[in-house]
C-alpha cells in the first residue's frame, strides 16, 4: 500500500466523521436532553454551557464508514484479510466504549465497571488478534510475562489504564483529540519504519477520524468526547501500541511507552497525588491534573478573559500542551535507536524523555499540592 493512500484513508475517516459529528450537533434539540452534559459545577468542569458528551460515536463512526467507504473508492488496496482484523478489532473496542456510552447518557457507570469493560474488550482483541505483550524490557518482569495466563492478564491491566489515561486528559477543548492525533500519528510512523502496514492503517483511521471530531470540538467546544469516545480513543491507541510490540520484537518497549508517555505519566500522578499525598482514593476527581495547571497558571497569566468568546482561555491548553506531546513523539520516532542485538533498548529517546519529564512533572505536582 503505497504511503499516499494512508493520507487518503485518514482523509475519508476524517470526512466521514465529520458528517457524523455535524449530525450530532445540528440535531441536538431532539437529544440534547439525554445526550448534553449538564453537570457544569464539578471540580474538574471548565466549561460554561451544556453540549453533546457522545463525540466518541462520530470517532468510531468515522472508522467504520471511513474504512468501507475507502474500500469502494479504492478496491484492493486494504486486503481483505486486513480489514477483518479491523472489524475485529471494532469488535473487540465496543465494551469498552459502549461501558463509557452509556455514562455519558445515565452518569451512573461507576470507574471501576468502565475498567473491566476496558479490560473485557483487551481480552477479546488478545483472542482475536494475538494482541498479548510478551516482553517489556525490564527485569523480572519480562520473566513473568513469558507465562501466558499473567502475560494475558497485564496486558489487559496496560491497556485498561492507557484508555483511563484518555480519560483523564479529556479536559479541555481539543486536549485529548490533539493527543490522540499525534500519538496515533507516532506509532503509525514506527509501523511504517518496520514495514507494519496494518498498524499503520490503525493510525491513519485513527487520526482521521479523530480530526474530524475535532473540528467540532475545537476551539468552541459544540461537542465533547465523552467516556465512549476517550475509552475508545485510549483503547485503540493501547492496541496499536500492543500489536508493535507483539508483531516487532525488535522495537523497544521504552520508544513505545515515550510515544504514549503524557497520558500515562498523568495518570500515574493522579494515583500518587490522590492516595500518598492527599490520601483519598485514587478514583476521587480533583482540579490538580497537568492540564488543570497549566490552565491556571499560564492560561489565566498570559491570556485575556474575552467575553466575545469565553472559550477563549480553554482553548488555549492544547496551544501549550500539544508542542510538548509533538516534541516527545518526534524525538521517540524520529531518533529511534538501531541495536544489532535486536532490542534497541539502549540509549532509547524514550529513556531520556522519561528522565526529563518526571522530574519536572512531580516539581509541579509538589507546588500544587502545597
Amino acid at each position: 500500500m503505497p504511503e499516499y493512500q494512508f493520507v487518503l484513508l485518514g482523509l475519508t475517516a476524517w470526512v466521514a466523521s465529520f458528517v457524523i459529528s455535524q449530525l450530532i450537533v445540528r440535531s441536538q434539540k431532539w437529544h440534547g436532553r439525554l445526550t448534553h452534559d449538564h453537570d457544569l459545577g464539578g471540580v474538574q468542569k471548565v466549561h460554561t454551557t451544556a453540549v453533546p458528551r457522545i463525540g466518541g460515536l462520530a470517532v468510531i463512526g468515522g472508522i467504520l464508514l471511513g474504512l468501507v467507504l475507502f474500500q469502494q473508492i479504492f478496491p484492493g488496496q486494504v486486503s481483505a484479510n486486513r480489514a477483518s482484523r479491523i472489524y475485529l478489532l471494532l469488535g473487540a473496542s465496543l465494551p469498552a466504549f459502549l461501558a463509557g456510552l452509556i455514562e455519558d447518557f445515565t452518569k451512573r457507570v461507576s470507574v471501576r465497571v468502565r475498567l473491566v469493560a476496558t479490560a473485557l474488550s483487551a481480552l477479546v482483541a488478545s483472542l482475536a488478534l494475538g494482541a498479548t505483550v510478551g516482553e517489556l524490557d525490564i527485569w523480572g518482569l519480562d520473566a513473568l510475562l513469558t507465562i501466558a495466563p499473567l502475560a494475558i492478564v497485564a496486558t489487559a491491566v496496560f491497556v485498561a489504564g492507557g484508555s483511563n489515561a484518555i480519560n483523564i486528559i479529556d479536559g479541555f477543548n481539543g486536549l485529548s483529540g490533539s493527543t490522540i492525533i499525534i500519538m496515533a500519528i507516532g506509532l503509525a510512523a514506527v509501523g511504517l519504519q518496520v514495514g507494519d502496514s496494518f498498524v499503520a492503517v490503525l493510525g491513519a483511521l485513527c487520526a482521521g477520524a479523530t480530526l474530524g471530531f475535532l473540528m467540532l470540538n475545537y476551539p468552541s467546544g459544540k461537542m465533547f468526547l465523552g467516556d465512549g469516545g476517550a475509552y475508545f480513543l485510549g483503547f485503540w491507541v493501547s492496541e496499536m501500541a500492543v500489536l508493535l510490540l507483539v508483531r516487532h520484537p525488535e522495537l523497544s518497549a521504552w520508544q513505545i511507552l515515550a510515544i504514549c508517555g503524557y497520558p500515562v505519566i498523568e495518570v500515574l500522578f493522579s494515583i500518587y497525588r490522590r492516595k500518598f499525598v492527599r490520601k483519598v482514593s485514587p478514583g476521587a476527581p480533583d482540579a490538580l491534573h497537568l492540564h488543570g495547571l497549566v490552565f491556571r497558571r499560564l492560561v489565566f497569566k498570559y491570556v485575556r478573559r474575552d467575553a466575545a468568546r469565553p472559550w477563549k482561555r480553554n482553548a488555549m491548553v492544547p496551544c501549550f500542551m500539544a508542542p510538548a506531546v509533538a516534541a516527545c513523539v518526534a524525538v521517540s520516532v524520529l531518533f529511534r535507536p538501531v541495536d544489532p542485538g535486536g532490542r534497541g533498548d539502549r540509549g532509547c529517546p524514550g529513556r531520556v524523555v522519561y528522565r526529563g519529564i518526571w522530574p519536572s512533572r512531580a516539581w509541579t505536582l509538589d507546588g500544587a499540592a502545597r
